[in-house]
């Protein structure tokens, strides 16, 4: 019976060399190509949503590491002021791709932030720019994916020189500077949502996937936000049965890992699922529905690191600060 496995991965910092978070040396830059490959050929997903590609060199260069297996690819136009930006690498043929960059009418049309000098300023679009992609695992089977890498809990805080600062002066540039970003990462969610209800509204014949590193937990308002109408999520009573309600929902699939394996990021050594794969109710079809496997592969590379808030500590370091989350659907 044919079955469809996707995969989400924060890579960290996938930079070729010559740049402020790449590694130090190419001893560093091949380590750690060998070392994502590694883990991409294991757990060999159909198709992979990757974050934090920092080039479109070391895209390339890991691509082609892969055996042939990823014939088809697609990277964001659209990276941050970093440099990093969101991928697709699949088995499938891309039928369709869609840069999400602008916030959409329905949404934030604007919204306060400020520039790396501090001084206030608006803006209208996404940190990081999200991709969507349709795939057909099977003739009579259409999916499109969405992979976003909302903005980060990870505080940036203004410069005057060249190299980020992330220690704040004081309490009120941290609050302030903390309320912005999370302003930011809400706008980011309303926007990915009200594309998911472009594609799920009345539409029975094509599955919807969003998947990424959202930068908060299942129980954050942002990825909530995500679900759209609430009482029918997995492991509640409603689950069960369908509603008028499961045209638009979105389903978290992060019940379904198992709970000491729950976690994909380790954050001052706090475990944190931040990584997340939500799903339309086309890819859990029948009465009961029928459920994917699930799994955060924590142990994918040997125990995940701890990370705090100095992402310089990271840098030159093989694998990556993520754990890969997959789900394979049974078709």
């Amino acid at each position: 019976m044919a079955t469809f496995k996707v995969m989400t991965w924060n890579l960290e910092n996938l930079f070729s060399l010559g740049n402020n978070f790449d590694p130090k040396t190419q001893q560093e830059y091949t380590q750690k190509l060998k070392s994502l490959t590694n883990v991409i050929l294991d757990l060999d997903p159909d198709v992979l949503a990757v974050q934090e590609v920092g080039d479109l060199e070391a895209f390339e260069e890991l691509v082609a590491q892969l055996q042939g297996r990823y014939p088809h690819s697609n990277v964001s136009t659209s990276p941050d002021i970093r440099g990093i930006r969101v991928g697709f690498l699949s088995k499938l043929v891309i039928e369709e791709h869609e840069e999400l960059v602008d916030f959409p009418q329905g949404g934030f049309s604007k919204l306060l932030s400020q520039d790396t000098e501090g001084n206030s300023t608006e803006i209208t679009r996404m940190g990081r720019g999200a991709l969507r992609i349709l795939v057909k695992p099977k003739p009579d089977i259409s999916i499109h994916l969405i992979n976003a890498h909302l903005k980060s809990k990870l505080l940036t805080f203004p410069s005057t020189t060249n190299r980020p600062r992330f220690a704040p002066k004081d309490e009120n540039e941290r609050a302030r500077v903390a309320g912005l970003a999370l302003l930011r990462r809400t706008a980011e969610a309303v926007a990915l949502r009200i594309k998911a209800n472009e594609l799920l509204e009345n539409n029975a014949n094509q599955g919807l996937i969003i998947l990424g590193d959202l930068n908060d937990v299942s129980s954050a308002a942002t990825t909530q936000i995500l679900q759209g109408p609430g009482g029918s999520e997995i492991g509640t009573t409603g689950f069960k049965r369908s509603d008028k309600g499961d045209d638009t929902r979105l389903f978290n699939l992060a019940p379904l890992i198992a709970e000491p394996r729950r976690y994909s990021r380790i954050y001052q050594s706090n475990k944190e699922l931040i990584d997340h794969i939500f799903v339309s109710q086309e890819l859990l079809p029948g009465e009961p529905r029928k459920l994917p496997e699930v799994d955060s592969h924590i142990d994918a590379m040997d125990a995940l690191p701890s990370v705090n808030d100095d992402p310089n500590l990271r840098r030159g370091k093989p694998g990556s600060d993520h754990a890969p989350i997959i789900a394979i659907f049974d078709l």
